[in-house]
């Protein structure tokens, strides 16, 4: 079963705030460190992973679209979704972030 979860307006929304938070190990702070190890915050991309959601967590994560490939999105896109939340969500997901770039 596939689910589309749609938290590209919360994901880009969090990265300006990822960027000034300062509480260790959170998710906003895993979001802008891995932005800031893998892509450029002045570039914007969109990228869509493929994931396997089970226990609250994603792994299997695959990238299957990606707007800037070569720049790094696809690699922060999958060092967000080592920490990104799921809840009761099981099976098989798309995962789109939207990284808006200007920052």
């Amino acid at each position: 079963m596939k689910f589309s979860i749609a938290i590209a307006a919360g994901i880009a929304g969090s990265f300006f705030v990822a960027q000034a938070a300062s509480a260790a190990g959170g998710f906003e702070d895993q979001m802008g460190r891995c932005l800031q190890q893998f892509a450029n915050t002045k570039d914007a991309a969109q990228v869509m992973l493929e994931c396997t959601a089970d226990a609250g967590k994603l792994s299997g994560c695959k990238v299957v679209d990606n707007s800037a490939a070569g720049k790094g999105f696809d690699k922060a896109a999958m060092c967000i979704a080592e920490k990104l939340p799921m809840g009761a969500k099981t099976g098989t997901v798309k995962v789109p972030f939207r990284f808006p770039g200007g920052a």
